[in-house]
């Protein structure tokens, strides 16, 4: 499938268009409205099903790939900084996704103009929150927006502005499609945002050309929280076990850039040096010491002036891993420079305790690497994400058991 790298574009398979186009309506008359249109395939679509009798209005802000058909009135602007006169009944569409980072490929002073204009900005921010936002703006009173767009926005953090203005904006119905674009790897979800409405609606609509979906949660008042699935064992372990954010703080791993500042770091081997570890060398349940992945070195009694608690073993966790939670307990205490790091709560640390309670290094990584702890993730956050967040692994739930009070 055809994708525009510099613009984010990717193109909608007709089965997605379809579905997205049968939940679609507009009063006749009403003006209807496609952002980055291209071709405008969603105009079509719906003129198709529905007929004439509205107006259509189509934006792109590439001259090259703009085709709208002759009964849409076609402007060639920027979405994300034009100013329409008047609002629409009906905006529907495929925004484009990429980051707004540094590294984007946009121009700086584009990326300033998006920051000063988009309330919902937070972190690494991506074009599609933009287009989201910018699509309820534009909407009229009891407007319906629906987009498809990556499904990310349910769960970062990055996203956390957006969520709560889109709940205090209207009503949400999240539709969860897996994977829809036959080769992109991008999860996707069709957002059907209705304004002035209240409430949350998550159905599940995996599966081959979109089958009937089935409503899995409804929460009216919802205000922007994390979506996550509703799996009834997750939830049941969550309910009978401690979070593991309850008795774990969680630290990052120095950066790259920082260790390979530091005066006293090598490229290459030598006595007192150990490799600095990447994620790489995490497997499940043990650490590969050996493999100098990351090309850099560092004395291994200096390793608390790169971060303090590198130098008390540990427990590491993946953060980039796939689906998967991968834990080891880092009883060598090495340099890292990724993943997570976790220090038990309470005195003292290198013993183990967790604010008066004991836990078992070797029982601890056995259960977050088990097939338990792996059912709960995928069964919460299906793919959402490729990787583990700081506020999925806080919640990751530890059975009673495992937490044993010291005698007294």
């Amino acid at each position: 499938m055809p994708v525009s790298r510099t613009l984010g574009r990717v193109l909608t398979p007709p089965p997605l268009v379809a579905f997205m186009v049968a939940l679609a309506e507009a009063p006749k008359g009403g003006r209807i409205l496609e952002p980055a249109a291209a071709h405008a395939p969603f105009l079509r679509a719906f003129r198709e099903a529905q007929g004439t009798g509205y107006r259509f209005h189509a934006v792109e802000v590439d001259p090259l790939a703009f085709d709208p058909p002759p009964w849409a009135e076609g402007q060639v602007a920027d979405f994300l900084l034009w100013e329409p006169d008047g609002t629409f009944d009906l905006i529907l569409g495929n925004p484009p996704y990429g980051a707004l980072g540094a590294g984007a490929r946009l121009p700086a002073e584009r990326r300033g103009l998006y920051r000063k204009r988009f309330t919902t900005w937070h972190g690494r921010y991506n074009l599609y929150g933009a287009f989201l936002e910018k699509g309820v703006r534009l909407l009229a009173p009891g407007g319906l927006l629906i987009y498809v767009v990556p499904a990310s926005w349910m769960v970062l953090e990055e996203f956390r502005k957006l969520r709560a203005f889109l709940a205090r904006e209207g009503g949400v119905e999240v539709y969860y499609l897996g994977r829809p674009f036959p080769e992109v790897k991008v999860v996707a979800t069709v957002v059907r945002f209705r304004k002035g409405e209240r409430g949350l609606r998550l159905y599940d609509a995996e599966g081959p050309l979109f089958p009937s979906p089935v409503l899995l949660l409804e929460d009216p008042s919802w205000q922007g929280e994390p979506i996550r699935f509703p799996d009834p064992t997750a939830l049941a372990m969550e309910r009978e076990g401690v979070a593991l954010g309850e008795v774990f703080g969680i630290h990052f791993a120095a950066r790259s850039p920082e260790i390979k500042a530091h005066p006293l770091t090598r490229t290459a081997p030598g006595p007192g040096l150990v490799p600095v570890l990447t994620g790489r060398n995490l497997k499940p349940g043990f650490i590969d010491y050996d493999t100098p992945y990351s090309g850099l070195y560092f004395p291994k009694k200096a390793v608390s002036l790169l971060k303090l608690f590198y130098a008390i073993p540990h427990l590491v966790v993946a953060h980039t891993r796939h689906y998967q939670v991968v834990a080891a307990w880092d009883e060598r205490a090495y340099p890292w420079r990724e993943e997570f790091h976790l220090l038990p709560k309470g005195q003292p640390a290198s013993a183990g305790y967790l604010a008066g309670v004991r836990v078992d290094p070797a029982a601890l990584v056995a259960h977050l690497n088990s097939p338990q702890v792996q059912a709960y993730y995928r069964g919460l956050y299906r793919e959402v994400v490729p990787h583990l967040t700081r506020a999925m692994l806080e919640g990751i739930p530890l059975p009673p058991d495992l937490l044993h009070r010291p005698v007294k």
